[in-house]
């Protein structure tokens, strides 16, 4: 005996059911994009800070090799050309294309910058080949990032810019921004003023 729907009412789901379900279906959705959208920003920031670890450390170990004994005082010093602004971040140097800047100024030497390969260098040449070099490796994961050199001078007496035993600060900045809801906590150290927003690797050395 076959069963009948009484009249009047309607079998499966109803449009209300229907509703609620896409309701929930696009909440869900919308948080599954929140997740990656946060989810790629903290995977480009864990690139940029990986591939500062690397240039600070090699920018460390550039300075200790190109470092002598100092002719004033006891201890080593680097030439004051390595704390010349225009050593890094391709300063001076000029691209004819808005390309990434390891495509303008990286895939060859640039006649500006001095042949320390197969050549022998004075100590200004080397630190401008240093820097040349230092730069393209932090720009390669990131085009915005950025290295900069200071000293604590112990003796403005002397003619080092950073005298032996002096403090040297590292600095492989990059921009960040907020993330959604998400705010990232700025470093004082990576931030001179207050319209930057920059993270940064840092090593503090002694030569």
């Amino acid at each position: 005996m076959s069963s009948r729907t009484p009249a009047g009412k309607q079998g499966g789901a109803g449009l209300i059911e229907i509703l609620v379900t896409l309701f929930i279906l696009a909440v869900g959705l919308l948080g599954v994009a929140a997740l990656q959208f946060t989810g790629s920003f903290a995977n480009r920031d864990a690139i940029s800070r990986t591939q500062a670890e690397f240039v600070a450390a090699q920018v460390v170990e550039r300075l200790r090799i190109a470092a002598r004994p100092a002719t004033v005082g006891d201890g080593m010093v680097v030439n004051n050309a390595y704390f010349d602004e225009g050593a890094f971040n391709f300063s001076g140097l000029t691209c004819t294309s808005s390309t990434h800047p390891s495509t303008c100024y990286c895939l060859s030497k640039p006649a500006a910058i001095p042949n320390c390969e197969g050549a022998s260098c004075s100590e200004v040449d080397m630190a401008q080949y240093d820097g040349w070099v230092l730069s393209c490796a932090a720009v390669q994961t990131n085009p915005n990032t950025q290295i900069a050199l200071s000293c604590t001078d112990n003796n403005n007496n002397d003619p080092y810019i950073c005298s032996p035993g002096s403090r040297i600060e590292v600095n492989v900045n990059w921009p960040v921004a907020s993330s959604g809801h998400q705010q990232y906590t700025l470093n004082a150290r990576c931030n001179n003023d207050d319209s930057q927003r920059l993270a940064c690797v840092y090593k503090d050395i002694v030569l």
